[in-house]
């Protein structure tokens, strides 16, 4: 018996095949594998003009915001926090008290946002989605007290007609460098 046993071949497993099985997974996981893109800040940028001229604008109707290498915020020459530029924004636009130095209506406000080169990416943010969701307050408020609704049920032609009456421009100066708060 012990001899049979000896010459009994140990079966052996067909490799060749296996670096096709391999490239096939590969190329499986590649075609169905989803990849993550990077979303960005959603901005519709206006068109390229070769020439866009001058524009006089004035400086009662624009809201400054400036962002420092050192992440602080200046807003209106003043020293503030990220909590205040809301509220801020708001007043501004709106100009509840009727007061001569802020815009006399929301079609004429202007917000400008300027950062330095050093400025963290994260503070350009939180200060990018504070002036937006202070448009997006004024908006819902709007949309309460036309159509006693909120403007997520708006229809379009409805939200269309709020962006009007308030329209959501925010001007994104040049970046600078070694910008202080002055």
């Amino acid at each position: 018996m012990s001899s049979k046993m000896q010459r009994r071949e140990r079966p052996e497993v067909n490799a060749g095949s296996m670096a096709d099985i391999a490239f096939l997974l590969l190329i499986f996981f590649l075609v169905t594998t989803t990849i993550m893109e990077d979303q960005g800040i959603r901005v519709k940028l206006p068109r390229w003009e070769e020439n866009p001229g001058t524009m006089v604008l004035n400086e009662d109707n624009v809201l400054s915001i400036k962002v420092n290498a050192e992440n602080n915020i200046l807003l209106e020459k003043e020293e503030t926090t990220i909590d205040r530029i809301r509220e801020k924004t708001k007043t501004f636009i709106m100009n509840p008290k009727g007061l001569d130095e802020l815009p006399k209506n929301p079609k004429a406000a202007i917000v400008s946002l300027q950062n330095d080169r050093g400025t963290s990416y994260q503070r350009y943010l939180e200060v990018y989605n504070e002036i937006k969701a202070a448009y997006n307050e004024l908006w819902e408020e709007a949309s309460q007290r036309r159509f006693r609704k909120s403007y997520a049920e708006l229809s379009e032609a409805d939200r269309v007609d709020v962006r009007q009456d308030i329209p959501l421009v925010i001007s994104e100066a040049e970046p600078t460098d070694n910008q202080s708060l002055q």
